[in-house]
This record gives C-alpha cells, sequence and structure tokens, in this order.
C-alpha cells in the first residue's frame, strides 16, 4: 500500500472528513485505503425469528446464525472482497440460545474456506431480560480495487439464477436444501473466466436487481419471454443470486454448479 495515502486518509478520518473515500454501492460500503486496495462492509439483521417466546418465526437457533451470517457473506464474497473480520451482536444473553447462533455463525464463515482462527468478535444483552431474538451482522474485507465486481457487467451478457428463491413464511428455509445456493457455488463462479458479476437476491426478488445490476453498468436488462422461476418472488435470506456472464460460459457454469440454474433474461 501506499503509506503516503494511508497518512492522507488518515488525517481525513481525523479531521472528520470522508467525502470520497467512503461510498454506497448497493447494499455495500466502500472505504477507498489506496488508489490500489479499499475495504468492503457488509452487513445484516435479522429480528423475531428464534426460538424464544416472543419471535414470530421458529428457527433453530443454529441456522439462524448460519443464515444471519450467510447473507453479508455472500454479498462480500461476490464482490469480490477477501474477508478479515466479522462480528456479531445479539440482543440476547450468550448462555442458551446464544451459544447456539455465534455457533452457526462462526460455522457459517467456515463454509467459505474460512481459518477456525478467523477473527469474529460480537456482543450480548446479559442485564436486561429478553424473550424475542434479534441478530445484526457484519462483516468486513480488503479488496483490489481492479478486483471489484459491482459495475462490471457488459452489454449481450447473459443474466442466470444461481439456485431458486425462497423466503419464509412461505417457504421453509433449510440450510440442506439442494436449491439454494451456498458460499462455495459462489467461490467457484468466482473462478470461472467470463463470468462479470455476481448479485445475491434478497427481499425484492430477481427483477428488481437485476435492472438496478443492468443500471450500474450502463446496460439494460430484458427479461426472457419464457421464465422457469418467478423473478419478483423474495430470495429471503439470499438462497439465489443472479450472475452476469458471457453466454459461451454457460455451459461450464451448469458443469461445475450442482444446484438449480435459470436463464433470466439479457443485457442490452
Amino acid at each position: 500500500m501506499n503509506t503516503s495515502q494511508l497518512d492522507i486518509l488518515y488525517q481525513q478520518v481525523k479531521n472528520r472528513e470522508f467525502g470520497e473515500n467512503t461510498e454506497s454501492v448497493r447494499d455495500l460500503t466502500k472505504i477507498r485505503l489506496t488508489n490500489e486496495y479499499s475495504l468492503i462492509i457488509a452487513v445484516d439483521s435479522d429480528g423475531g425469528i428464534g426460538s424464544l417466546e416472543g419471535d414470530i418465526i421458529k428457527c433453530d437457533p443454529y441456522q439462524l446464525g448460519r443464515f444471519a451470517m450467510r447473507v453479508p457473506l455472500l454479498e462480500l464474497l461476490s464482490s469480490g472482497a477477501n474477508p478479515i473480520a466479522a462480528f456479531d451482536m445479539l440482543t440476547i444473553p450468550m448462555k442458551g440460545p446464544g451459544e447456539e447462533i455465534v455457533r452457526g455463525v462462526r460455522d457459517e464463515l467456515s463454509q467459505a474456506g474460512l481459518p477456525s482462527d478467523f477473527p469474529l468478535s460480537g456482543s450480548t444483552e446479559d442485564n436486561v431480560p429478553t424473550n424475542m431474538t434479534g441478530i445484526g451482522t457484519t462483516i468486513i474485507g480488503l479488496v483490489q480495487n481492479v478486483d471489484f465486481r459491482p459495475g462490471s457487467s457488459k452489454r449481450r451478457d447473459a443474466i442466470i439464477c444461481v439456485g431458486i428463491p425462497k423466503s419464509a413464511p412461505g417457504d421453509i428455509v433449510l440450510l440442506d436444501d439442494i436449491e439454494i445456493v451456498n458460499q462455495q457455488d459462489i467461490l467457484d463462479l468466482l473462478r470461472i473466466e467470463g463470468v462479470h458479476e455476481i448479485l445475491p437476491i434478497g427481499s425484492k426478488g430477481i427483477e428488481n436487481e437485476a435492472h438496478q445490476l443492468a443500471e450500474f453498468s450502463s446496460a439494460k436488462f430484458v427479461p426472457d419471454v419464457d421464465l422457469g422461476i418467478n423473478i419478483n418472488k423474495s430470495g429471503g435470506p439470499s438462497t439465489c443470486v443472479i450472475v452476469s456472464c458471457k453466454p459461451e460460459v454457460l455451459k461450464q457454469i451448469m458443469n461445475i454448479i450442482c444446484v438449480p440454474i435459470n436463464k433470466v433474461g439479457e443485457l442490452v
């Protein structure tokens, strides 16, 4: 890294001057450290989901931890960044369900190939009695600016959906569901030459995210006429992702990825 650039950044932060060094890119926060590197931050939160009396949607605490970390981790990996630290913030005590949630968070990090000593910190509410589960998750990564993927889609790219959009309470969303995308799928996609951009799908659905992806690359998304999936359904905890890629690599993607793949449109 360029030390003089970091010195300048430090002085700007010290003087509460952020300006062009910090920007929001979709659901990510990007902090430019130097001309070569940036910090990428992804966050998510869940409330009223868990095993406590006041929870609206009942869920095993371990699975909650997995899904809570899954969303920001998928977003970070999809951007091309490498994780360097993660955090979980619980509104319940550590003892009991809290321990299981944190265990799930840790296991989700390991699913992305991160080691057992990967930095994970957080906080719990051990003083005020609570009867409803709440959790916030944050993950920080480092990326070379040339490898940052948002905005790298190109006109005439095919847009495919990897995985099937699913969301509670209409669907039962389980970790071992063979129809939802996982961390390893993202890592495999990133290694395929001709894959330009990967975007996890949340509550706004495939079509909405595809239009945003296209706009960010100064293109237009045109959906296919015959669709095999509902492109307006919520993807819940990022049960699927859309991928922009060269049409000629579609066969290669289908040979590598085991979850369902549907072409949903193209960029023009």
